[in-house]
């Protein structure tokens, strides 16, 4: 009987298995643009996977997550294999996959810069100084203050720093069922794209000058009307009118 593995959700005991005949026929009709060919070679080979994630599974507390940088090593394998020089796949597939793994152990998940490392480290510092001080949990807003930084800033660098954390955690289980984050947190309005935007719009949001960023925050990230911003701004409903159409068009410009 076959050792039940399961990884990532896939039973690699009830992957089925091919030949080295069958192996030549799919990579054949593969290279033709066959895609059936190529997702059903792509599952019979996850064994492959999990055959090289667990020599460096003790590096990890998450073997999951070296599983799915291991099937995008192997997808990027089947996908630039030549049939035409008579190699086994494998033979090609192993270091390309090992490749990937190893890459992911050296650089990590996500590269934060030096400088959003360095604020969100004075961030926890004037945390940790305010606690101190007033024996009270520091809200966001007044580590800002602090700072002398916007809010919005000093949340992004802390969440830039902030551990990853696999969703394929199990954080419930029993004999009968288990529950990962990604079950829990899975929210369509949520995506990599979605976040890749906020990103990009945090940069321009930095090129704007102070009074443009100002009026920009407490317009569309505190719901405030003009008339409101201009109180406290000090300005006239028709300046704070001005400074955010070309707020916005300058904004527009940076991230196109």
């Amino acid at each position: 009987m076959s050792k039940k593995v399961i990884v990532c959700g896939v039973d690699t005991s009830s992957l089925p298995k091919l030949s080295r005949k069958q192996s030549e026929e799919l990579l054949t009709a593969i290279a033709q643009g066959d895609l059936a060919a190529r997702s059903y070679f792509i599952n019979c080979n996850l064994r492959l996977v999990l055959s090289i994630v667990q020599r460096y599974s003790y590096r990890v507390d998450t073997p999951d997550d070296l599983f799915q940088i291991g099937c995008v090593g192997l997808i990027k394998a089947v996908d630039n294999f030549n049939v035409t020089l008579g190699v086994c796949f494998s033979t090609y597939a192993v270091p390309m996959i090992a490749g990937e793994i190893r890459r992911y152990l050296r650089e990590g998940s996500i590269r934060v810069s030096r400088g959003i490392r360095d604020m969100a480290y004075r961030a926890l510092q004037t945390r940790e100084r305010i606690e101190s001080e007033s024996a009270e949990e520091a809200s966001p807003e007044r580590i800002a203050e602090e700072m002398h930084l916007p809010v919005y800033k000093v949340m992004y660098c802390l969440d830039a720093i902030s551990e990853p954390v696999s969703l394929s955690e199990a954080i419930y289980s029993d004999d009968d069922d288990s529950l990962t984050l990604q079950d829990h947190i899975s929210d369509a309005k949520c995506s990599e794209s979605i976040w890749a935007e906020r990103v990009t719009l945090f940069d321009a949001l930095e090129a704007l000058d102070e009074k443009e960023r100002d009026i920009l925050l407490k317009r569309y990230f505190e719901g405030k009307t003009q008339t409101e911003v201009s109180r406290e701004v000090g300005l006239s409903q028709a300046q704070v009118s001005r400074l955010e159409k070309n707020a916005m068009e300058r904004l527009r410009t940076e991230m196109a």
